[in-house]
């Protein structure tokens, strides 16, 4: 993918990609990486990319976006049906989709209705052209999934937006915007994220039929974030953190708190890379009549009047929307200070379920920890031990260096904003802290760079904790991930899984383990024909396995997350 290109519409992707031989099919992957190392120029609305010495791509977007397959014009001899067309669109960063229009659904629709409610035809067709893609994704895996399969993904997709399944159609369109990530080796992609957007997309599609009233309406979703009138708000800033996706986007978000404690935030999200990241924090706060930059806002404050508010806490920017710089206050001064007061255990509990994962904690670093994955802090807390890890591990944002500058302030009691991390212990990213040494300062973790300087002359101690016996899940999860990674085929080799099993059932996980053998059986078994030939391999039998395996390693997660913070582990939606 590459962010020099403007978004091109899931639905132009695929058209392009179809009008394709068999023969320009198989070489369309071939086509993409030549593509890497071609300059690209702008002219205005059109960008030109040089495919050849003697031919040339022209992406014409006038809005930003490229919304029809008649806009990707090509110069060489076998256009329009040519693959360099093909190959810069499937290049190009996905469009986000934009119904305009579209509002909040009306009070009376939250009420519960007398008469059922079902799909319509159209919608089960889409939902299982989804389904049928997906499970070809699933297969193939990441390193298998090609331009063209996953323009069969864009193009369900578009049939399920038309269909009136957005939820459904941004799934979707998440999983091949990871894959372009997997297969171009980009820094921001994470498999945890394809993982979840994958099966998010066979869940839905799979229970979308059979679903009725309340949730089919969730599994519908909105086509755009329902923002509602909430009036006149005075809101406090708490912090920035910098946005980075697999997708392509970019940029930075600003959390705020009424005198109530509730959150809301600023966004400012766009196609980009880690530079927009890192400087998003110093552009202006698209609210209102506001000159704040993210940066000053997480320390000052706003006024606002005719405010639009998404379920989220995302505020909005319309025309109506009135703001002012006000003050801000410190975190230990009200009424942000309530934020700090929750019990720890209440907090992880609305954070397992309101999708903002925030926890604000008062914390003294006792060490750091070696992991696998990087060194964390160790820090405790009124309750117990947390480990504190890096939100992000690009190296052009400042998360890990300040982590590891951190470790210097031992003993020194701070309060933290952190994001609650699903594992088996209390774990959690760390966003925003208070300055060691400076009182009343906070340093955004992901924007501020920390000096050694700035810090306390302390030496630098790894502790290791004292082993804990935990439950083995990561045995299921693990081979959750190789088939994401890999495909159904990593899983159909010959082995044995026998150990791994019995230990799942001596940890009482009796239900992963019969996952897993089933997880391995419809990999590898494949029936034969009258003639004793091998038959094409159920994908579908594989695709419903591993989604119960998905589901249940993601449920058994919240479980013991909950558990290791005393907290209670409420089911969500």
């Amino acid at each position: 993918m590459s962010p020099q290109l403007p978004p091109v519409a899931p639905a132009v992707t695929a058209e392009l990609v179809a009008a394709l031989s068999p023969r320009l099919r198989k070489r369309l992957d071939a086509g993409i990486a030549k593509l890497a190392d071609r300059p690209v120029t702008s002219d205005g609305t059109t960008v030109r990319v040089a495919v050849d010495d003697t031919a040339h791509v022209e992406l014409r977007a006038p809005e930003g976006t490229v919304t029809h397959a008649d806009a990707v014009h090509c110069g060489c001899l076998l256009a329009p049906a040519c693959l360099h067309r093909a190959a810069v669109a499937s290049a190009a960063p996905i469009a986000e989709a934009d119904t305009p229009g579209t509002a909040a659904a009306p009070a009376d629709e939250d009420r519960v209705r007398t008469e059922p409610t079902r799909a319509t035809t159209e919608q089960t067709a889409a939902a299982h052209a989804v389904r049928t893609a997906a499970e070809a994704v699933l297969d193939a895996g990441a390193d298998g999934c090609g331009a063209v399969l996953q323009a069969e993904l864009l193009r369900a997709a578009h049939s399920a937006r038309l269909a009136g399944l957005p939820r459904l159609a941004a799934s979707a369109v998440s999983v091949v915007t990871a894959l372009r990530a997997a297969r171009s080796a980009d820094p921001a992609y994470r498999l945890t994220d394809l993982v979840d957007s994958l099966g998010d997309t066979l869940a839905v599609a799979h229970r979308l039929p059979d679903a009725e009233d309340a949730e089919l309406a969730e599994l519908r979703g909105t086509a755009r974030r329902p923002y509602r009138p909430d009036g006149s708000l005075r809101l406090y800033g708490l912090f920035s953190e910098p946005v980075l996706t697999a997708s392509g986007y970019a940029g930075a978000v600003t959390w705020t708190a009424d005198a109530e404690g509730r959150l809301y935030q600023v966004s400012d999200v766009a196609p980009g890379g880690a530079s927009r990241a890192v400087g998003a924090a110093d552009r202006t706060v698209r609210v209102g009549d506001t000159a704040l930059t993210h940066r000053e806002l997480s320390r000052a404050g706003l006024a606002m009047s005719g405010a639009t508010v998404s379920p989220s806490g995302r505020l909005g920017a319309g025309a109506g929307v009135r703001a002012v710089r006000a003050s801000g206050v410190e975190w230990r001064a009200e009424p942000l200070d309530r934020l700090w007061s929750v019990p720890v255990a209440d907090q992880v509990t609305h954070a397992l379920t309101d999708g903002s994962g925030l926890l604000f904690l008062t914390v003294t670093v006792a060490g750091t920890v070696r992991e696998a994955a990087g060194d964390c802090l160790l820090a405790e807390y009124e309750g117990g031990t947390v480990r504190l890890t890096a939100a992000h591990d690009d190296p052009t944002l400042p998360h890990r260096d300040n982590l590891r500058l951190l470790a210097a302030a031992r003993g020194i009691p701070l309060r933290i904003v952190a994001r609650l991390a699903a594992a088996p212990h209390a774990r959690a990213a760390l966003l925003a802290t208070e300055h060691p040494s400076v009182t009343g300062t906070r340093v955004d973790v992901g924007l501020d760079r920390l000096q050694r300087a700035d810090l306390p002359a302390a030496p630098r101690v790894s502790r290791t904790p004292p082993p804990q016996e935990e439950a083995p899940v990561h045995l299921l999860r693990r081979r959750v991930h190789q088939a994401v990674a890999g495909g159904r085929r990593t899983l159909a080799f010959p082995g044995t899984t026998t150990t791994d099993i019995r230990r799942l059932d001596a940890h009482g996980l009796g239900t992963a383990a019969d996952l897993l053998a089933e997880l391995h059986a419809s990999a590898a078994e494949r029936s034969r024909d009258v003639f004793g030939r091998l038959l094409p391999a159920d994908t579908t039998r594989f695709a419903r396995t591993w989604l119960a395996a998905t589901r249940y390693t993601s449920e058994l997660d919240r479980a013991l997350c909950a558990a290791a913070w005393g907290a209670q582990n409420r089911q969500s939606g």
